[in-house]
């Protein structure tokens, strides 16, 4: 099981991943502190699946929407469940949109790149940032690799050690404001919301 398996299994499980997603919005804490702590509306989806529940709930939070998945089949069901809402389809690796957001997500994504990969993501994630805008992403709880299930498909999750990524956020230029590994409160997700300063501080 490798990264470089992740986009042909979503593209082939599009579908039943979609149908199978849990929508009780149990992300919604999370959603709402960043949409608090972002100085506008318009968000930077990466890895943004079919639109549901999260960029969804967003546009009803009045968002601008910018999904961007490599998994085309993905993008087709965001187009459906957004027609309003921007959809790219590109990797969010080395990802140049030329503009900034207000709010950059990347809510069970980020897990899926090799380590390395993850490394080089903060520098596209300081791309795509203004002053004050918030970054939204989760993780594994410490450090290491681990094999998880997309329909009857095995697919590849990696984590960085907590303490390299608050040194990788400062080095892009983005203050933490809060990290909860294995949230109770949401399904024992690892959260991470950072703000963005600058690259000068």
């Amino acid at each position: 099981m490798r990264p470089e398996d992740i986009i042909p299994i979503y593209d082939r499980n599009a579908r039943g991943f979609a149908k199978a997603r849990d929508r009780t919005l149990f992300e919604r804490p999370w959603l709402d502190r960043a949409l608090a702590y972002a100085p506008g509306r318009r968000v930077l989806d990466l890895g943004c699946g079919p639109g549901k529940p999260i960029a969804a709930y967003l546009a009803d939070r009045r968002s601008a929407i910018t999904g961007v998945d490599a998994a085309g089949a993905m993008l087709v069901l965001f187009r459906e469940n957004l027609p309003d809402q921007t959809a790219v389809h590109a990797d969010m690796r080395g990802l140049e949109l030329g503009e900034t957001f207000d709010a950059i997500i990347a809510w069970n994504s980020l897990f899926h790149l090799s380590a390395e990969d993850q490394r080089a993501m903060f520098a596209t994630f300081a791309k795509h940032a203004h002053a004050r805008s918030s970054l939204l992403f989760t993780t594994g709880p410490k450090a290491g690799e681990a094999i998880g299930t997309v329909g009857d498909a095995s697919i590849y999750h990696a984590s960085l050690d907590p303490e390299e990524y608050r040194a990788l956020l400062a080095e892009a230029g983005f203050e933490e404001i809060a990290f909860k590994p294995e949230d109770p409160e949401c399904h024992g997700h690892s959260v991470w919301l950072a703000r963005y300063r600058g690259s000068d501080g």
